[in-house]
């Protein structure tokens, strides 16, 4: 069973063919095996994700401000 998946830090990659972009992941199974993936998303997931993220990075950054008061 899968335990968890984090982002590799490598650069992410777009296909204008396919229309997709590719992120490079690595799947952590319970057992301690882990392996190399490729999260692969559409236009319009990009955007979904980019707009979630910058609102985590603005809640990190309230967050913070808050602490050091």
């Amino acid at each position: 069973m899968i335990s968890h998946i984090t982002i590799d830090q490598r650069d992410i990659t777009y296909d204008s063919r396919a229309q997709q972009t590719a992120l490079s992941v690595t799947v952590h199974h319970r057992d301690g095996i882990t392996e190399p993936s490729v999260l692969v998303m559409d236009p319009g997931q990009v955007e979904l994700y980019a707009i979630q993220l910058e609102r985590a990075i603005a809640l990190r950054n309230v967050a913070q401000e808050a602490a050091t008061r």
